[in-house]
């Protein structure tokens, strides 16, 4: 890259491509239309080794997602282009899946040209009338950090290296370009700007009062908790939090995680339901997380002090947001931890008497879901126990991605990261290809992708598994089977929980059947597929296809049937 950074670009197109490069972009997923020949025209035209690997993706959503998945297990921020409005309308989903859970994703799409004559890259074609709007970038600029339209070439390398500074910026996000046709097309001037890139802010340290204030918080309280849903690619606070956790006999809980931080068997790790801890809690510790609780089902109690703490501690990109909020301090999580641990000086009092009661209660409820888990099956296998065995079958550092595909509190988690939930926006289809852009960032990895049926057909699985095929990602698909909307269900019995559509044998706008083979989509790709019927089978199935994945790195789909839950 570094040979290549004063490089003059001809074109806008190519001052882009070159802008990206230099800022650390090492992949741009497209869907290309009547926008892109002065891009795939630069691309021809530079180095190979001076722009963006360009990848080919036949959905937007796949795009988007891989980008996505690429950041979480990286933390390397990737770029995805798309075709005008049209492209655009289909990526969306994504975006908001990446601002929602704090993933920067360079978007681009074209722009309808402006003019019908006389300039480079006018309009060729009836098109271009028909897809021109007012305001394009109203289609997701609320779920972005920075947008702006390309207005002259000589921009492109600059404006490219200004959105992803603010991109990986905390709080990390989505940022969008907009690309007319004619900027694209025409050529530079000669003092066209070659030194592009720019870093992101530093990631913000706490306040030392604040810190102080905190500490003594800590030092007074008797059931001290943190609350965190996420962390960094690099696993750096979930290694940090673990220490401090143990240090200070501190119980942790990730509800609503997307993110996990801690090992399953961490003494400290109180699970990922709110509910059992929060009686007592007298002092909870919030670590950037959107959604600590809901407060209809599970809230701290009276007196319980509470501090926020992340890059942004109000979360100020979402409207209505009433968690109770004693101390809100603007840094980098593992910056005020360490902060913290140095304020506290030595152990907090009472920190070995917590220690043991926190070891004997985690041993407790992993032995209860664990014989959960393996609880002889009826009819048809539980969740649990497809949980169970996705994370046997993992190992030291297998990955999975999910949309509701599975339950983390019953698998063996290793470590931090090693499963990535959908983010709280709830885009589904998400997960499948995530977990593609994993699997290119590290192919010798196991990359599972668990996910709902719905969540499946959702994930435009033609597109996913072609993309699987033809970049050569053998990443391992589970589809959760259950035949209908269950998390559709569950909300409407729990709304009314004795109304007539609890009661009916067929609930309206729920239903999937009849289902199509998810083996055959799979098979059109020439992945291994099977299906799975009993509980009993699934331990050899998963053997089978993580073995075809080792010796062949092809593809794998498992469709397994999964009993419909009340709980889940």
């Amino acid at each position: 890259m570094e040979g290549h950074d004063k490089r003059s670009p001809a074109t806008g197109a190519e001052a882009l491509l070159l802008g990206m490069k230099a800022s650390g972009i090492d992949y741009l997923f497209a869907n290309a239309g009547t926008d892109f020949p002065p891009i795939i025209e630069a691309m021809a035209s530079l180095p190979s080794d001076a722009i963006p690997t360009p990848v080919t993706v036949p959905h937007e959503t796949a795009g988007v997602a891989m980008a996505h998945g690429h950041y979480l297990v990286t933390g390397r921020t990737q770029a995805v282009m798309f075709h005008v409005n049209v492209g655009l309308a289909n990526a969306v989903m994504g975006v908001i899946n990446a601002a929602s859970d704090n993933v920067p994703v360079l978007v681009m799409s074209g722009r309808t040209p402006v003019t019908e004559t006389g300039r480079p890259g006018h309009r060729v074609t009836q098109i271009h009338y028909g897809q021109e709007m007012f305001d394009q970038t109203s289609l997701l600029r609320d779920a972005v950090k920075f947008n702006y339209e390309l207005r002259y070439p000589e921009q492109a390398g600059e404006i490219v290296g200004r959105a992803v500074a603010l991109a990986n910026s905390a709080p990390e996000g989505p940022v969008y370009l907009s690309l007319p046709r004619e900027p694209l097309t025409e050529a530079c001037p000669d003092w066209t700007p070659t030194q592009t890139a720019r870093p992101p802010a530093t990631p913000a340290a706490p306040d030392a009062t604040a810190i102080e204030t905190l500490a003594d918080w800590l030092r007074a309280a008797k059931h001290p908790t943190i609350l965190c849903q996420r962390g960094d690619p690099d696993g750096a606070l979930g290694e940090a939090l673990a220490a401090f956790a143990a240090r200070h006999g501190i119980r942790v809980i990730s509800p609503f995680l997307t993110r996990n931080l801690l090992p399953s068997d961490h003494p400290n790790f109180a699970g990922y339901a709110p509910d059992a801890v929060f009686t007592d809690t007298d002092t909870l510790l919030v670590l950037d997380s959107p959604t600590p609780w809901v407060a209809a089902t599970a809230t701290p109690p009276d007196g319980c002090k509470i501090a926020h703490i992340g890059p942004d501690p109000h979360f100020a990109r979402l409207p209505v947001r009433g968690h109770q909020t004693d101390l809100a301090i603007h840094a980098d999580p593992l910056l005020a931890l360490a902060a913290l641990d140095t304020a506290l000086d030595t152990p907090l009092p009472g920190a070995e008497t917590r220690n043991a009661a926190l070891t004997d209660s985690a041993t407790a409820r992993r032995a209860k879901l664990k014989e959960i888990a393996t609880r002889p099956a009826a009819d048809t296998m539980s969740a649990e126990w497809l949980s169970h065995c996705v994370g046997e079958a993992m190992g030291e550092d297998g990955i999975v991605f999910s949309d509701l595909g599975i339950l983390p509190g019953f698998m063996d988690l290793k470590g931090p990261n090693r499963a990535f939930i959908s983010p709280h926006s709830g885009g589904l289809g998400w997960a499948m290809n995530a977990a593609l852009g994993a699997q290119l960032a590290d192919r010798d990895r196991l990359v599972i992708a668990a996910v709902g049926d719905g969540s499946y057909m959702f994930a435009n699985p033609v597109a996913a598994h072609q993309i699987a095929e033809a970049l050569e990602l053998p990443i391992l698909t589970i589809v959760k089977n259950n035949a209908m909307w269950n998390a559709v269900r569950r909300s409407v019995i729990g709304a009314y929980p004795n109304g007539a559509a609890a009661k009916a044998n067929d609930m309206p706008l729920t239903s999937l059947s009849p289902l199509p083979d998810f083996t055959q989509v799979a098979q059109a790709s020439r992945a291994h597929a099977e299906r799975v019927d009993r509980a009993e089978d699934l331990p050899a199935a998963l053997d089978r296809a993580i073995d075809i994945i080792r010796r062949e790195k092809r593809q794998a789909l498992l469709d397994v049937r999964v009993a419909a839950s009340d709980a889940h």
